[in-house]
């Protein structure tokens, strides 16, 4: 089997790390809103991949969480008045009923931020001790300078990363691309207790954590495959990268694969951008099967112009190739 990593830039045999296994990660939603037709399409396109592992008779654990503690989860609290719990167990549950729908398959293991803050905090300990990572006055930061392969996994030029605006700009930080692991607690946000001190983790360590918590075993940090969508590739999966190199020693995935984007008229699909065609309303007018169809008649890593034109007529073939 050959597969495309993300990092390489190429097609390379799989070679699984244990004979006949393949661990694989997948990095779910952040649920404060319904899914779009972008979640669908990496949903699908790994679905397909574990599927095709299944049939060559790999022992395959699949692993996809759920990022249930973030700012945008925040906001939505303090914009509803709901509870964390509230709003994240809602949202989670539609995904996974409209996953279903799209005959996506549950996760092995669907593991929830929430549920991993003893290992996030021991892990961030660990890099504490290790000066990894240092404290300022709002949190815990990871020190990128403390990884000499920091940026090998998107290919970006520093100067390129440092202008991201996605990358925060603290004054305390020791480099501005430094990343938060651990956010000290602020008023009416929820917060756990830590040796470093009351807070939340940051989105990277998040990840992570619950890779190492389901997939590692023997001191072996490694998992086969690693994958999500290509908005993914910098800054997420570059930190989580680094930060498990620099605490393990170990490179986090012997592969790495993203989908690309789904795009309206040429820009990306995203709740952020307020163009998003949510799953919930497509589901309402068209099957999953149809909807399955239509997002996997484009390569996985090519980007997806979404046009109802499109999938009306996908529609209409879907309907043809049935037998009558």
């Amino acid at each position: 089997m050959v597969i495309y990593d993300s990092v390489q830039k190429k097609k390379v045999p799989f070679i699984p790390l244990k004979e006949n296994e393949v661990k694989i990660y997948v990095c779910g939603p952040t649920v404060y809103d319904d899914a779009h037709l972008g979640h669908a399409r990496s949903a699908i396109a790994f679905d397909l991949l574990r599927r095709v592992f299944i049939a060559l008779n790999y022992k395959v654990t699949f692993v996809k969480n759920f990022t249930d503690i973030d700012d945008k989860i925040i906001k939505k609290m303090h914009e509803s008045g709901q509870s964390l719990e509230a709003i994240t167990s809602y949202y989670i549950e539609r995904y996974k009923t409209e996953m279903r729908a799209l005959h996506v398959k549950d996760a092995d293991i669907e593991p929830k931020a929430t549920e991993t803050i003893e290992e996030i905090i021991a892990f961030i300990a660990s890099m504490l001790h290790t000066k990894v990572a240092y404290a300022t006055s709002d949190g815990i930061y990871f020190d990128t300078s403390k990884d000499t392969k920091y940026l090998c996994l998107s290919h970006r030029l520093v100067e390129e990363e440092a202008s991201q605006s996605r990358v925060e700009q603290k004054e305390e930080k020791k480099d501005q691309k430094d990343f938060a692991l651990w956010k000290f607690s602020k008023e009416n946000e929820p917060s756990y207790p830590a040796p470093f001190g009351m807070g939340r983790p940051g989105w990277h360590i998040e990840c992570s954590a619950m890779i190492e918590k389901h997939l590692a075993s023997d001191g072996d940090f490694q998992i086969d495959i690693h994958a999500g969508g290509a908005d993914l590739l910098f800054p997420h999966h570059e930190n989580e990268a680094a930060q498990t190199r620099c605490k393990s020693h170990q490179e986090l995935a012997k592969y790495w694969m993203h989908n690309g984007f789904v795009t309206i008229s040429g820009e990306k699909m995203s709740k952020s951008l307020g163009n998003s065609f949510f799953l919930k309303d497509a589901l309402a007018i068209y099957s999953g099967e149809v909807l399955r169809f239509y997002l996997l008649a484009t390569h996985y890593r090519a980007n997806f112009n979404f046009s109802e034109e499109d999938l009306l007529t996908t529609k209409k073939t879907f309907r043809q190739t049935l037998p009558s």
